[in-house]
């Protein structure tokens, strides 16, 4: 397993020394060792992890939306593709949390028979997304 340094960490992610330093203040981060001069080093999950932290604050997630769900996650799966995956549907959902409002005053000038036609486009695909979500979250029928 390859350690990184801070610098060699940020020089990779493409982050500051000081955004790491205060990633790992706020216990986003975590390093995966300390030497005996007390350099922090972090592993490759951590680059996964910023990544996810980054994309999550381009979606405007605040840092502590962001602290909240890293800690959820790592509750509900060690798996670090796992963790991936449900932090990038969490991103796409906010995404489209905030793009069905900016839909609203266009949906609310639409005629009855043009709302039906979108709801009938949207219900089946909607409905089987939620549906796999809760399966993958043990809450489905059939779990």
């Amino acid at each position: 397993m390859k350690l990184y340094k801070i610098g060699e960490l940020s020089r990779i992610a493409g982050v500051s020394p000081r955004t790491i330093d205060y990633y790992t203040k706020l216990g986003l981060l975590h390093p995966e060792k300390r030497s005996d001069n007390n350099y922090r080093f972090y592993s490759d999950e951590t680059l996964l992890r910023l990544k996810r932290i980054e994309d999550m604050k381009k979606e405007k997630y605040t840092l502590e939306e962001i602290r909240t769900t890293m800690l959820m996650l790592d509750k509900a799966a060690h798996n670090d593709q796992v963790t991936d995956k449900l932090t990038n549907y969490q991103v796409l959902l906010g995404q489209l949390q905030r793009e069905i409002k900016e839909l609203d005053p266009m949906i609310q000038q639409l005629k009855p028979n043009q709302l039906k036609k979108i709801y009938n486009l949207i219900t089946q695909p909607t409905a089987a997304c939620a549906e796999a979500l809760l399966y993958l979250l043990g809450k489905g029928p059939f779990t």
